[in-house]
């Protein structure tokens, strides 16, 4: 069972319009998350083509059509713009997928993402692939994987400090992407190029609805994590899963489910940043904080 919430005002998706609530088909097999801009929903085609081979799909009249969402960040101005995921890409990450832990930092969506954009490229920095999860005693579980690809600032909620962002002009510390938008910073083509793409998942058994009501409320993580978000250039997007296997008794309170989703969103968040690698101009947290402020 999934949904999805969309924030940003420049989104990629596939197959988005079926899982508002409303509409027919509730049960998805797939959701891919891909660089390459419009380019990258090419990915989706490729698990389509594996799920037929597995015989996974909608029954439509004896025809398994696989239910296969996505959604698609911009990277092209990393490296070669020339070379993107395709449907092949698409269909190896699938014959890749496995129960074993998320790699984080630069892989999958992650690997071109980039973040602190608001002073334009040359101040930005690494952004990545994270991953986060909790496990309650009576069983609900909950988790977040999200590709880190934003104008604004990674704040670590529990701290208010910047993780990763828009680098000062002595490059010793952060120039606070709120704090130049009050000094007078107005957005232009620096802005563009970004998008935060999010999956929360749970255990739980959760209606469309209720599923459209988590992805909407694990949108509080990622605003608590960074700073701003959900602008006009950004393509901000939630997806929110439901397995269906752990069932609450007197019924599953989609609020609960939400709140701890956001958690874990802005978690995974600080994380997907702090995992990343230093590629080519753009510094990684862990690189930057060592080398300036001499801690990690």
């Amino acid at each position: 069972m999934a949904s999805i919430d969309v924030r940003g005002g420049a989104p990629g998706t596939r197959e988005a319009e079926l899982l508002k609530p409303g509409n027919s088909v509730e049960e998805i097999d797939a959701i891919v998350l891909s660089g390459g801009s419009a380019f990258g929903l090419d990915t989706g085609s490729g698990v389509v083509r594996y799920l037929e081979e597995q015989g996974r799909g909608f029954d439509a009249q004896g025809i398994k059509v696989p239910i296969v969402c996505g959604a698609i960040l911009f990277d092209l101005t990393l490296g070669n713009s020339s070379i993107r995921p395709d449907a092949s890409a698409g269909y190896e990450a699938i014959c890749a997928a496995s129960s074993n832990p998320v790699a984080e930092g630069n892989a999958g969506a992650g690997a071109g993402a980039t973040v602190g954009k608001i002073l334009g490229a040359e101040r930005a920095m690494k952004g990545g692939l994270g991953s986060w999860a909790l496990s309650r005693p009576d069983g609900l579980k909950v988790g977040a994987l999200v590709a880190v690809n934003s104008i604004g600032d990674v704040v670590d909620p529990s701290t208010g400090k910047i993780v990763a962002g828009a680098r000062s002009a002595d490059n010793k510390g952060f120039a606070g992407a709120m704090e130049v938008l009050r000094r007078g910073c107005r957005p232009d083509t620096s802005f563009h190029g970004n998008t935060v793409l999010a999956v929360v998942a749970t255990n739980a058994r959760l209606s469309k609805i209720q599923c459209a009501r988590v992805a909407a409320m694990a949108h509080d993580g990622l605003a608590r994590s960074i700073s701003p978000s959900h602008m006009p250039w950004d393509g901000d997007t939630v997806f929110a899963l439901s397995t269906g296997t752990w069932t609450a008794e007197g019924g599953t309170d989609a609020g609960l489910i939400g709140a701890l989703a956001a958690d874990a969103l802005a978690t995974a968040i600080v994380r997907g940043v702090l995992k990343a690698e230093s590629w080519g101009p753009y510094t990684a947290a862990k690189d930057y904080v060592s080398s300036r402020h001499g801690t990690v």
